[in-house]
């Protein structure tokens, strides 16, 4: 396996273009008039406003937005002082982090010096170029000094992220394993191993939030430190130095409530972990192998909660919950510096989100793991998206709560949005639709109440508050659902919740759904039986009995029958009219619609034409213009078919009907979307762009 993965990751960064990272213009250069503006003469504008006020270089310049990643690779992780070019593939993967996971441009620099005072020289010059520095991989005690050395003499946020980041993830994680084993923090015992950067940082930190120093017994590679030890000592780990005749970690774990480790592998025993603390707390972050295995643990002590550093445990302590959404916050509010308010919101953030339920992405990636707050779930998944939002407002707030942020924002509640939207494409195309549910409407009934994806859904529109929420489904199992997603929302308090086996507007229902379907063969018996099991169909009487105000179905089922249900119950705005669908992609390059891939067979032109007219509207809805295009085998007159035929007319019907529509056809899909294409093909084209609503001839083309 080892030559296997050895392999492998080394193909990974070998394969051309070698690396990991690389600069994409975010400007176009095109033409000799973009070229003009890019560089001489039109750079000059932008450099005299920065000139005039320094603050503007995060308007015209990408200094807003950009990391340094800097080292020496005098500690690189697992593999020691390599020294700074052997550390540059770790550097680079640190700077795609900050891109993956908070959309954060980074630099790596490498920096050939020891020496502590040279090395802050060379970094502090560097801070025209960038928004904030991350120092990586640099050892202790060098490492203290020149962070505090940089803090002071820069006015840029500088974080060493191996003692920060890892401190705040074990804050969050250790305060909400107190939580669990029913302690407080400034009652605790706690032993540490290590004694290196990252493990008196957690401590630090940890004093920071209410852990009484005398309660910490810190244990080196030397052994317990004590008071007027003078082997391997320096000021920051005689800040934990204590007065005992106990030498050895055997010694001080008896009646621990904490173990931190921060060390080697296999440096507890499960005889120690029998002698501490009931529901003992071991956060065993050794890489990669712990200081004890969670299986050795839990068979001496099956009442330990217990975190690691790796990936196939649960409670994996990974700076990568941290220090891009960190950064993120700090940034944003052109940030000074981090200080302690802003780690204490990050700690805090981190924590509170494992108490909410987790997303339907998250569980979709974790889907084999049960994500609700108690010993195995302490900490969140690097891949939840609400780490973005949550700790970057909370980080930004808290900078601009402590006097710390040169460009505080106005709107916070629009900067929340912003993130949510960076976070999630497709929460961002949504925005415009769930402002004007917020606004229009109050009452919001889901058909598929009992589906889990529905009802986390429906907590985040409740949370939100975007409407009321009103839940279909038997009242037993969405209780049970509920409790098992860790949502805690309640019937009757958060949400209206309808149990068709008993709500008490059953017999008016049933005789409304009768007496619009009684013409159609259904029988009393057989509505009484769509009112007690069909739940679009319950969902569609409610509004239209004015118990709700819009509805969503579709969860589960298909889509034909959803639709006939909706159109017996609530039917079209004018009897006879046209009833067609309408989708989207959303796509890095923006939202792409297609119409109809759900309803017509086989439209005539006139149902085209009312499709579109109908869909261009709803895209309207969404903030966006609507470029149509009609799409068929035919390329603007080529073919004489009778569908071809058909486009063309409905083009025509189109341009004298709606003038002001931007709408072109008949044409192939790849013209629609290349400009280069439909220009070669038609000069007199209608279309300024390429076109965002494609109109299909019928129900196999648009599937």
């Amino acid at each position: 396996m080892p030559d296997s993965l050895e392999e492998s990751a080394l193909n990974y960064h070998r394969s051309k273009p070698a690396g990991k990272l690389t600069v994409t213009p975010t400007k176009p250069l095109a033409n000799q008039v973009d070229l003009s503006q890019a560089y001489s003469p039109g750079v000059a504008f932008p450099c005299m406003r920065i000139h005039e006020n320094p603050l503007d270089a995060a308007e015209y310049t990408a200094r807003g937005n950009l990391v340094g990643v800097i080292t020496n690779g005098s500690a690189v992780l697992g593999l020691g002082n390599i020294g700074p070019l052997a550390a540059k593939p770790v550097m680079e993967g640190k700077a795609v982090l900050f891109k993956k996971f908070a959309n954060i441009d980074a630099f790596d620099i490498e920096v050939d010096e020891a020496d502590p005072d040279a090395f802050v020289e060379a970094v502090a010059r560097l801070e025209p170029t960038f928004g904030a520095i991350n120092l990586e991989d640099i050892k202790a005690p060098e490492c203290f000094v020149i962070e505090a050395a940089l803090s002071e003499r820069m006015n840029i946020p500088v974080f060493h992220d191996d003692q920060h980041g890892t401190a705040i993830v074990v804050a969050a994680a250790i305060r909400n394993g107190l939580e669990v084993a029913g302690k407080q923090i400034d009652q605790v015992k706690l032993v540490s191993t290590g004694g290196g950067a990252a493990s008196l940082a957690c401590l630090n930190l940890l004093v920071e939030l209410g852990l009484p120093p005398e309660n910490v017994t810190v244990v080196d590679l030397h052994g317990v430190v004590y008071a007027g030890r003078k082997e391997d000592m320096n000021d920051y780990k005689a800040r934990y130095a204590i007065e005992t005749k106990s030498r050895t970690l055997d010694d001080v774990i008896e009646g621990a409530d904490v173990f931190l480790g921060l060390s080697a592998p296999d440096v507890l025993s499960a005889d120690m972990v029998r002698k501490m603390a009931g529901k003992p707390l071991i956060m065993a972050l050794a890489n990669p192998t712990p200081e004890i295995l969670p299986e050795v643990a839990l068979e001496a002590r099956p009442d330990a909660i217990i975190a690691t550093g790796r990936s196939d445990y649960p409670n994996q302590v990974n700076n990568v919950l941290c220090f891009p959404f960190l950064f993120r916050g700090a940034l944003d509010v052109g940030a000074t510096t981090i200080n302690k308010a802003m780690k204490a919101a990050c700690v805090e953030a981190i924590a509170s989100l494992t108490k909410h339920a987790s997303t339907d992405e998250v569980a979709t990636v974790y889907k084999n793991e049960e994500l609700r707050f108690g010993p195995n779930y302490l900490i969140p998944k690097p891949f939840d998206t609400r780490l973005l939002v949550d700790v970057s407002y909370a980080v930004a707030k808290a900078a601009m709560d402590s006097g710390v942020a040169l460009r505080p924002i106005a709107d916070l509640d629009g900067y929340r949005r912003q993130l949510q939207a960076h976070s999630n494409r497709s929460l961002m195309f949504m925005q415009p639709v769930i402002e004007v549910a917020r606004r229009d409407c109050e009452r919001l009934v889901y058909a598929e109440g009992e589906n889990v994806t529905v009802l986390r859904t429906m907590e985040g529109v409740v949370q939100e508050g975007i409407a009321s929420a009103i839940i279909i489904g038997r009242r037993r199992v969405v209780k049970k659902r509920l409790e098992q997603l860790g949502i805690s929302l309640k019937p009757g308090d958060d949400f209206e919740l309808v149990d068709p086996q008993d709500d008490a507007r059953y017999e008016d229902y049933w005789r409304t759904y009768h007496k619009l379907v009684s013409r159609r063969g259904v029988s009393v018996d057989a509505a009484k039986t769509v009112m007690r099991t069909n739940t679009t169909a319950i969902a569609a009487c409610m509004v239209a009995k004015d118990d709700a105000d819009a509805m969503i179905c579709g969860a589960e089922g298909r889509f034909d029958r959803h639709l006939q249900h909706i159109i017996e119950v609530i039917g079209t705005e004018r009897p006879g009219e046209n009833i067609s669908s309408l989708s989207a992609l959303v796509l890095p390059q923006g939202p792409l619609f297609i119409a109809d891939a759900h309803v017509g067979v086989d439209p005539t032109a006139e149902q085209i034409v009312s499709t579109t007219l109908a869909s261009a509207q709803r895209v309207r809805d969404f903030g966006i213009r609507p470029r149509v295009a009609l799409l068929s085998h035919s390329n603007f007159g080529s073919s004489r078919a009778r569908s071809a035929v058909k486009m063309r007319d409905a083009v025509a019907m189109l341009h004298e009907r709606a003038a002001d529509l931007e709408v072109d056809g008949e044409m192939h899909a790849d013209a629609a979307l290349v400009e280069t294409i439909r220009d070669a093909l038609n000069s007199d084209g209608k279309l300024s762009e390429s076109a965002n609503l494609l109109v299909m001839p019928n129900l196999d083309a648009a599937n």
